[in-house]
C-alpha cells in the first residue's frame, strides 16, 4: 500500500510541475497584444550650403524623416509628409514668419502631384529659432502600378515665405529610397476617417498666413441616430481632430476677435435626405491670427429624411468665422475616398386616434330591490397553490458560456495541480521518513 501512495504522490507531483509551467505560458498568453502596424517612414541625413536666412552648424548635417501610409491601392493618391526638424536663424525674426521648403523628388510607379515650394513650420516673432514641422506632398500612384511606389528625395531648398528671398540648398548623399506598397490600403483618406483637407484664405484676400494653400489632415468622426423616422430630423454629433500628419492650421489674419465659429457640412444620400446639411458651433478659447487652430468645437447637425430606407454620410467642405457664407478660412474635402456612415429610417411614427363611445341609455323608472343572503366556502386548489420554482435555463451570466474557456480556466485548473502536488510532497516526505 505504502508504495501505491508513493507512486500516486510522484505523479500528483510531476502534475503539479506540469501546471506551473501551464500557468506560466497561459499567463504569458493573457497579457501579450499585437504591435500595431507603422506607417512607412524613413530619416535622410541632408549636408546645407552657405547662405539664406538660416545658420547651419558646420560638419553637422540635418535629418528629415519622409512618412507615408504603408500601403496604397493603385490609382490612389496618398500624403508624403516631410518632417524639417528646428532651424537656427541668422538673426531674430522681427515678426512671425514660417519656413518654406522645396523637395525635388522621383516618385516610381507614380508621380508627384503638386511639385514646388510648401510653407511648413513656424517662427515666432522676436525667436532666432523655427519650431519644427511639417510639409505634405500628394503623391498619386499609378493605376497600372502593381508592386510599390519607390519615393527618391532629391534636394531640399529652405527659405522664408517672407521677407528675404534668398534659400539654402541642401543635399543628400543617401541612395535610399521610401517604399509603399500597393496594395488595399487606403492613402491616407480612402475609405477612412482621416480628410485630407485643402485649407485657404478666400481668393480675393491676401493673407501672410497663407501664401499657399495647406494640407491639412482632419480626422471626422459622426455619430449618427440609434433611431430616425421619416420626416422627422435626425441629430448627428460631428467631431474633427486635427492630425501631425499635414499641414497646421492656422487663423487668418481676419480671424475675428470674438465670436469665431466652426461651420461643418456634411453630404447625405438616400432615404429623401438633403444633398447637403451644415451645422455649426463656438469656439471657447481666444485665437490670435498667426497662431495654430488646434481644436476644433464639436457639432449637432441635422437631417431631415422624407422616405424610409438608408441614409449615408461622408464629410463635406469646412467654414470658419462668423458667416458660412462669408468665411475668414474655407478648407474643401476630397470628392472620393471618405468614409462613409450610415443609418437606417424607419416609418413615422403616429398617435393612436381617440376611441369615441357612446353613452349608453339610462333607465330612469324605479325598479324593486331584492336581497339574497347566501354563504361560499371556497377551497383552494392545487392550481392556485404558489410554489417556488427554479429557473430551468439558470441565471444569464455573461457570454463565457457561448465564448468557450479561456485563459483564466487553464490558471485556475494549474493552482489547484499545485496544490495537489504539495499535499503529494508532504506524503512522500513522511513516507520516506518512516520506512
Amino acid at each position: 500500500m505504502s508504495q501505491v501512495r508513493r507512486r500516486l504522490a510522484q505523479t500528483t507531483s510531476a502534475l503539479g510541475l506540469m501546471s506551473a509551467l501551464v500557468i506560466s505560458v497561459c499567463s504569458v498568453f493573457i497579457v501579450a497584444t499585437p504591435a500595431p502596424a507603422s506607417a512607412a517612414s524613413k530619416q535622410f541625413s541632408y549636408t546645407c550650403g552657405t547662405g539664406g536666412p538660416f545658420t547651419f552648424t558646420a560638419n553637422t548635417p540635418i535629418t528629415v524623416t519622409l512618412s507615408a501610409p504603408d500601403s496604397v491601392a493603385a490609382g490612389q493618391t496618398f500624403d508624403l509628409t516631410v518632417n524639417i526638424p528646428a532651424l537656427t536663424l541668422a538673426q531674430a525674426a522681427t515678426a512671425n514668419n514660417t519656413v518654406q521648403a522645396t523637395l525635388t523628388m522621383t516618385a516610381t510607379g507614380g508621380s508627384v502631384s503638386d511639385a514646388g515650394a510648401k510653407s511648413g513650420p513656424t517662427i515666432t516673432s522676436g525667436q532666432n529659432a523655427s519650431q519644427p514641422g511639417n510639409v505634405v506632398y500628394k503623391i498619386a500612384a499609378g493605376a497600372t502600378t502593381t508592386t510599390k511606389v519607390s519615393v527618391d528625395p532629391g534636394d531640399l531648398k529652405l527659405g522664408l515665405t517672407t521677407g528675404s528671398t534668398t534659400t539654402a540648398t541642401c543635399t543628400t548623399t543617401s541612395t535610399e529610397v521610401l517604399d509603399v506598397t500597393i496594395g488595399t490600403g487606403n492613402g491616407g483618406g480612402t475609405n477612412d476617417d482621416v480628410v485630407a483637407y485643402v485649407c485657404d484664405v478666400p481668393t480675393s484676400t491676401t493673407d501672410t498666413n497663407y501664401p499657399s494653400e495647406a494640407d491639412v489632415d482632419i480626422k471626422v468622426v459622426m455619430t449618427p441616430p440609434t433611431t430616425a423616422s421619416a420626416n422627422a430630423d435626425a441629430s448627428i454629433t460631428w467631431t474633427g481632430t486635427i492630425q501631425a500628419t499635414g499641414d497646421t492650421l492656422k487663423a487668418p489674419q481676419a480671424w475675428p476677435a470674438s465670436g469665431a465659429k466652426l461651420f461643418a457640412t456634411i453630404k447625405a444620400t438616400g432615404a429623401g435626405a438633403p444633398a447637403t446639411a451644415t451645422g455649426e458651433g463656438s469656439f471657447t478659447t481666444t485665437i490670435q491670427p498667426g497662431a495654430d487652430i488646434t481644436t476644433l468645437p464639436s457639432i449637432t447637425i441635422k437631417v431631415k429624411p422624407t422616405t424610409t430606407g438608408t441614409v449615408s454620410l461622408t464629410a463635406g467642405d469646412l467654414a470658419f468665422g462668423t458667416s458660412s457664407t462669408s468665411p475668414v478660412l474655407k478648407c474643401t474635402a476630397p470628392t472620393t475616398g471618405l468614409k462613409a456612415y450610415t443609418f437606417t429610417v424607419g416609418n413615422a411614427s403616429t398617435s393612436p386616434s381617440p376611441t369615441t363611445t357612446s353613452p349608453t341609455p339610462t333607465n330612469t323608472s324605479p325598479r324593486p330591490t331584492t336581497t339574497r343572503t347566501s354563504t361560499v366556502t371556497i377551497t383552494p386548489s392545487s392550481s392556485t397553490t404558489r410554489k417556488s420554482q427554479t429557473p430551468k435555463a439558470g441565471a444569464d451570466t455573461g457570454a463565457g458560456g457561448t465564448m468557450g474557456p479561456d485563459g483564466r480556466l487553464f490558471i485556475l485548473t494549474g493552482t489547484a495541480l499545485v496544490g495537489a502536488a504539495a499535499v503529494g510532497g508532504l506524503i512522500m516526505r513522511r513516507r520516506s521518513i518512516k520506512g
